[in-house]
């Protein structure tokens, strides 16, 4: 615990069996208190490995349900153990667990709501290997929508992320897409409910073993998130007023 938060980390897992324990032994103990990993019908050992490495809240889903779904059950999983501060780690060892009390901290201090752990500030990116189309990409992309969204992140897309409770309690996430996009409408479902986000830098390793999508996937990745982030601008003007953007409460 941070201040007396509880703090759970979540792991979206397909395929993951190469890199888990090496992600999971970089998790910081002393802070997190509880550890979920939802395997999304792999085809490897993934969840097996992870009940023998000592996670205690391991999910198996009996189909696919795409990397939206998973969250959906990581999240669901995060509030009924009542956590406080519930961070997003993808156990493909792209993103290194060492940021974690970083990233917690800022929430427990109540400075944000939310926290991403950027790639894009500094020069962690391409340092780390990202495809240079797809830096150009992740920059056309967050450019335009800080203009449509009327926010400054430094970038929409990283898949490491954390959130408090208050979000959690707030947002209606199950009413998102169960594909990749579900993480951009996230964001933007954050926003128009009235909190920020704060953001960290990030190293990130791209090899072989860390999960990626491919070009089709990423071209259908990238416009739906220039239709959500042009839905957000119409539904702040009063034009438009889709379930996403309803609040819990």
């Amino acid at each position: 615990m941070i201040n007396g938060k509880k703090v759970v980390v979540v792991m979206p897992a397909y395929n993951a069996e190469k890199t888990l324990k090496q992600t999971y032994d970089e998790i910081p103990f002393d802070i997190v208190d509880d550890v979920v990993l939802v395997d999304d019908k792999s085809s490897d050992k993934t969840a097996d490995l992870a009940r023998e490495i000592g996670i205690k809240h391991v999910i198996t889903h009996k189909q696919n349900l795409g990397y939206g779904g998973n969250q959906k059950s990581c999240y669901r999983k995060a509030l009924e153990l009542n956590a406080d501060i519930t961070i997003m780690v993808h156990p493909d060892y792209q993103y290194t667990p060492l940021l974690i009390p970083s990233i917690a901290h800022i929430i427990a201090n109540d400075l944000y709501d939310s926290v991403l752990a950027s790639r894009i500030l500094g020069k962690g990116a391409l340092r780390g290997g990202m495809p240079m189309y797809k830096y150009i990409a992740n920059r056309f992309l967050t450019l335009t929508q800080n203009i449509l969204i009327g926010q400054k992140l430094s970038e929409y897309h990283s898949g490491y992320r954390a959130f408090s409770k208050r979000i959690l309690e707030t947002i209606d996430f199950e009413a998102n897409s169960d594909d990749f996009v579900f993480d951009n409408q996230m964001l933007c479902q954050v926003f128009h409910a009235g909190f920020e986000i704060g953001e960290v830098t990030c190293p990130t390793k791209y090899f072989e073993e860390a999960s990626s999508i491919n070009f089709a996937r990423s071209s259908t990745y990238g416009l739906g998130v220039l239709k959500w982030s042009f839905i957000y601008c119409l539904s702040k003007r009063g034009l438009a007023n889709p379930r996403i953007f309803k609040t819990k409460k």
